[in-house]
């Protein structure tokens, strides 16, 4: 439900109304400053609240920040999103917000423009993610069938919580190179539990005729080269290892940053970043405005 803002001559009576009662002093109050009481929110009332409001039904790239609509609005499809979640807290938004800003810094001026994932236009936090698919589409008749697939995927893989770590700055683009993403890159976690939640999601993905993310094509899976993305698991097989692919976006813009000024982003120093150690206990899958969280296994 959104809410409505009214202007301040819209909130007071009329100066001519009869009987209009005194206004009371405002009285001020230091509970600002003392620990709120109340419990937190639960996980999944962001959930409720995560898709912005649409502002029109074209794709009008002025609305936002120059971007266009990656997956054109078709009725009967569903844009779909698998992805780990992250809210970071006030302190680690700092940091998160003082690296945008160094990154600027590094960039030439030529006109090159960040815009922080950080916070929404009107300065709501935004949560930050780690992306386990494309986005993909989805009919309206697959809907149902394909989050059960991969609801029973996850049970079946008894896939426990795990940690994951930052390391590196990086900048990537999409795959239409409409934009190009600045990024933290992910250290591979203990369990290998990005590569096997990607290989969940791909599977998955496949037998509704979605593409995979990251996957090599079969050709260069074949090649020799290839075994040296492998890695061994506690069950005796072999996967492809895309640990050096997962990453936290912090920041975008329209236009590729150059060779010297990518140099300059890898080269900022990251020791408060390394000190972070994200827990991820569920899994978001995003059809349409509708969010599913499937839980991990907690313990070990």
């Amino acid at each position: 439900m959104a809410l409505v803002q009214y202007s301040e001559s819209e909130s007071e009576s009329e100066p001519d109304s009869p009987q209009r009662p005194t206004k009371r002093p405002r009285q001020t109050s230091n509970l600002g400053n003392q620990p709120s009481s109340l419990p937190p929110l639960p996980a999944a009332f962001h959930d409720l609240y995560a898709s912005s409001t649409r502002v029109s039904v074209r794709d009008d790239p002025s609305l936002h920040g120059g971007r266009k609509r990656v997956i054109p609005h078709v009725e009967g499809n569903w844009p779909t999103h698998i992805y780990l979640e992250w809210y970071p807290t006030k302190e680690e938004l700092s940091l998160l917000s003082q690296l945008i800003a160094q990154m600027e810094g590094q960039l030439d001026d030529h006109g090159t423009k960040l815009h922080s994932l950080l916070h929404s236009d009107l300065g709501a936090r935004l949560p930050l993610h780690i992306s386990l698919s494309r986005p993909v589409v989805l009919r309206t008749e697959q809907r149902q069938p394909f989050l059960e697939e991969f609801q029973a995927a996850m049970k079946q893989s008894n896939l426990s919580t795990f940690d994951v770590t930052l390391q590196s700055l990086d900048c990537v683009s999409n795959y239409e190179k409409t934009r190009w993403f600045y990024v933290l890159r992910a250290e591979r976690p203990e369990d290998d539990g990005l590569n096997r939640l990607l290989g969940l999601s791909n599977q998955c993905l496949s037998q509704f005729e979605q593409p995979p993310l990251y996957e090599l094509p079969q050709d260069a899976i074949a090649s020799p080269k290839a075994n040296d993305t492998r890695v061994a698991q506690a069950d005796g097989q072999t996967r492809n290892d895309y640990s050096h692919c997962f990453h936290v976006s912090l920041a975008w813009s329209l236009t590729d940053p150059s060779s010297r000024e990518r140099g300059q982003i890898a080269r900022i120093h990251l020791r408060k970043v390394h000190e972070l150690r994200i827990r991820f206990g569920c899994v978001k899958v995003k059809i349409g405005n509708h969010i599913s969280s499937i839980p991990l296994r907690s313990g070990v």
